[in-house]
């Protein structure tokens, strides 16, 4: 009875009911769909995309079209989908996650949904975590689309952006999750149509969806140029913190993972560096080094954090344990880590555009995800994603036996019972997957498994090349493999012949994780397709999560207890507890994550508008209207800043006519008396009107063609400039904005408001270079917009040095004598000094 009330209030189990309905229509189409031949089961693609025409929806197509690939599959791959598999169709089609055990065949779950998405013709992208997994799997399932009639395409890193245009355009597309984000921010980069490779985001299904919007979700795509300076002060401050001592002059907090100096190495420091105060404003930069040679020196930890190779320094997924190649740490950590290594310190970048991963896939009309572990971050899912997890069942019982943990006092001693383990199922024949936190942990393992003679494979971020070779024998005789989190992801173990009797493969973990996600992929690694299996973990007090949560008191008691070191606390109890223990680092995560995507959506906000209008001005072949109406934007602010004052005496009209004459309009076309006796609304309609007939004089002049292009590459690189200055100034309000707390301002509010402030300063500030470019400069007719070369600068020139001399902007005259304000300009303009070179030379010294 109470099972079945359970049924009755679980929502999965609802929904399941209500999808094995609709798979059994599926199934009843399945004798009428076979008799088909292959060129009319292939012209079901045809008829589908005519009743779409006709005004049919994509969930009335579900159960024909589901049918059609289930047999398409059988006849070209000799797979016929499980009935848990439609269901894992209809769940993604549906706009939510699969979450389906290791070995359910979760790479043929997406034939279903991907053909039925990519018949409404806007494209479908199925997403993977490398590019390994995203070219098998399009090498896999390609003959099944390209037998009903749709087209395939591969999206990798260094393509042409010919090729990624064509990859884009097939009807279905994979790639990786970094790639897609990339190709998104370069998208927004290009001067011209033809540059961009991207179609509308329309669908994606997102493979492991709980390590690309869980685990990395924050993880920002940063497209980067070298800064204009290199600096000493890394190597400097890496000397000052190897003179320092821990407790004494910093102390590290392991729960907040925070470095902080004592006030005596604060003084040492200070000494060492020849200074009065650290924390003197004038030495934020020493200070800054200072702080971040510590963290490298106490927190980064090599083959941990990051490995060194012949690339230099390469910092290590802490999820997935893969190297992270190009990626860098920012705000200077990773030349600090540099330094500490002894290697050469690269020069700083500064950020061309950058996007995160949760903000770029909320950017898709549906989003779908599989995986074999979601149902602990469900809620998160379900706030940030609007996406449901539904629970598949498996094809067959899972019998796999998930044993208790084993705790021991200290690290040593949980090694030597790992080594004794896997020495006692080896001598047997049965295959042992090694699941470790880190390198380091793998190759010590690795050590103490050669001094006792038992041959294994290790699988981690320094041999990664291997890991589908090493992945696809772990489940044969006599097998030990050693692997760090990556654990082969994507990959399926399948058992060698007799190994079943042995009991398995049998997956052991040295080390609990802070997410149950990340032991629950280990553990999924056995037991697939109803074999058996085993699994269980072993414990110490020294492991992270353990100290986390004050292991200190428990081990003080089994001291007092006279518990031996290789005495082992096992138990369903102490299981539990550990379980209850990352529920609630889990906890604490999702709620840092959800706080800090409140920051991170008021600089997502402004994006989204910046590149929706950009895009805009991209796809315009007449930008008069853009640009009049910024010129009137421009107008009514000068005019309303100059004629505040509620007395007419007041009003600098003489002001706003040198502001006219210098940015918008030749000298002598506005003049103070045209603005006499008028109130503001009449001045911005005098000076708008005389604005329209001067830019009507510039088409004739330029011709309009010309002058729209133009007009185009000068808004889309004063955007791009102006944009990348922003990010920086975003970046280091939010650096400091937690300091408003002391002052009982809520940091957030404090960050979005002046975040405002300072998008709404960007956007005057890109009216006014716009309008003074596209009205003023002097554009010759040997000019050339050369196309490769304008996109090429406009990612290299983040200063837009290069701005000027595209543009032919006069340069200010250099004499000796002094020059009146009021007198004629001697470079010949015919306008008074004040506004002509005067005013350029002002401004270039504010610029510099």
């Amino acid at each position: 009875m109470f099972k079945a009330l359970r049924k009755l209030f679980d929502g999965n189990e609802r929904q399941l009911a209500k999808y094995f309905k609709m798979v059994d229509e599926i199934e009843s189409l399945e004798p009428q769909i076979s008799t088909l031949s292959d060129e009319e089961l292939r012209a079901k693609t045809d008829e589908f995309k005519e009743r779409l025409e006709k005004g049919e929806t994509l969930d009335d197509l579900l159960i024909e079209a589901f049918a059609v690939v289930r047999e398409t599959a059988k006849r070209v791959r000799g797979e016929r989908h499980y009935r848990v598999q439609l269901v894992g169709g209809i769940v993604l089609h549906r706009g939510d996650i699969a979450e389906m055990k290791t070995g359910e065949g979760k790479t043929l779950v997406t034939t279903l949904p991907a053909y039925l998405n990519a018949l409404s013709g806007k494209g479908v992208h199925v997403v993977t975590v490398n590019d390994y997994l995203a070219k098998r799997d399009c090498e896999l399932l390609r003959p099944v689309f390209e037998f009903l009639g749709l087209t395939v395409g591969l999206n990798l890193p260094h393509m042409s952006p010919e090729e990624k245009r064509a990859a884009y355009l097939a009807d279905i597309t994979y790639g990786t999750n970094n790639e897609f984000g990339f190709d998104y921010l370069r998208d927004n980069m290009v001067l011209y149509p033809e540059q961009l490779t991207q179609r509308e985001l329309n669908y994606a299904i997102i493979d492991e969806v709980d390590s690309i919007l869980i685990d990395e979700a924050r993880t920002p795509l940063i497209i980067s140029g070298q800064a204009s300076k290199a600096t000493d002060l890394y190597y400097v401050a890496d000397q000052v913190v190897r003179r320092l001592k821990k407790e004494e002059d910093f102390t590290i907090d392991i729960k907040t993972k925070q470095v902080s100096l004592t006030e005596d190495g604060a003084k040492k420091v200070e000494s060492f560096l020849g200074i009065d105060n650290l924390y003197d404003l004038k030495n934020i930069s020493l200070n800054h080094h200072v702080q971040q040679a510590l963290k490298a020196h106490t927190l980064m930890k090599r083959d941990e954090d990051y490995v060194v190779n012949e690339e230099g320094v390469v910092i290590v997924d802490e999820f997935t344990g893969r190297l992270m190649q190009g990626r860098r740490y920012s705000d200077g950590l990773h030349q600090a880590i540099e330094a500490k290594e002894g290697l050469q310190v690269q020069r700083e970048s500064m950020t061309l555009a950058t996007v995160t991963l949760q903000n770029y896939f909320r950017l898709y009309q549906k989003l779908a995800g599989m995986t074999g572990t979601a149902k602990t971050e469900e809620e998160e899912f379900r706030t940030i994603y609007n996406m449901n997890v539904i629970q598949i069942p498996t094809n067959r019982p899972m019998i796999r036996e998930d044993l208790s943990d084993l705790l021991y006092k200290t690290e040593d001693a949980k090694f030597r019972a790992v080594v004794n383990e896997i020495t006692e199922r080896h001598k047997k024949g049965q295959p042992v997957l090694v699941g470790t936190v880190s390198i380091e942990k793998s190759e010590k393992l690795s050590r103490m498994l050669k001094k006792v003679g038992i041959p294994h494979q290790v699988l981690n971020a320094k041999n990664h090349e291997r890991e589908a070779e090493i992945i696809a024998q772990a489940g044969q005789r006599g097998m030990v493999t050693i692997s760090t989190n990556m654990a082969g992801r994507g990959t399926d173990i399948k058992l060698g012949e007799g190994v079943d009797k042995l009991g398995g493969l049998h997956v052991l973990g040295t080390e609990r994780h802070e997410s149950r996600r990340i032991d629950n992929q280990l553990r999924g690694r056995s037991g697939r397709q109803g074999d058996p299996g085993s699994s269980q973990f072993y414990l110490s007090f020294s492991d992270e999560l353990m100290r986390r949560f004050g292991s200190e008191r428990i081990e003080g008691m089994l001291e007092k207890m006279g518990f031996d070191e290789d005495e082992a606390i096992h138990g369903s109890t102490f299981t539990k507890a550990v379980k209850n223990a990352q529920k609630k680092v889990e906890g604490n995560n999702f709620d840092a994550r959800r706080w800090v995507l409140k920051y991170d959506n008021v600089l997502n906000d402004q994006r989204e508008i910046i590149y929706k209008q950009r895009r805009e001005v991209l796809m315009s072949n007449d930008l008069s209207e853009t640009v009049l109406a910024m010129a009137k934007s421009v107008i009514e602010r000068i005019v309303g800043i100059h004629t505040s004052g509620e007395l007419e005496e007041d009003w600098d009209l003489e002001a706003i006519v040198d502001f006219i004459s210098s940015n918008l309009l030749p000298e002598g076309r506005i003049e103070v008396e045209d603005l006499e006796n008028k109130e503001p609304e009449e001045m911005i309609q005098t000076i708008d009107e005389a604005i329209v007939k001067y830019y009507e004089e510039r088409k004739e002049e330029l011709g309009n063609e010309r002058l729209q292009e133009f007009s185009k590459v000068v808004i889309l690189r004063t955007v791009d400039r102006k944009w990348m200055d922003h990010i920086d100034a975003m970046e280091e309000l939010r650096q400091g904005i937690h300091l408003r707390a002391y002052g009982q301002d809520d940091p957030l509010r404090s960050y979005q408001f002046e975040g405002r402030a300072m998008y709404d300063q960007m956007v005057e500030d890109i009216e006014e270079e716009v309008i003074k470019y596209v009205l003023k400069a002097v554009v010759h007719e040997e000019d050339e917009f050369e196309r490769e070369e304008v996109a090429v600068n406009t990612v290299a020139s983040s200063g837009g040095g290069d701005q000027e001399s595209k543009e032919s902007k006069k340069q200010p005259v250099r004499r000796g004598e002094k020059i009146g304000r009021n007198e004629p300009c001697p470079c010949g303009s015919g306008k008074k000094y004040k506004n002509c070179c005067q005013k350029t030379k002002r401004l270039e010294s504010i610029n510099a």
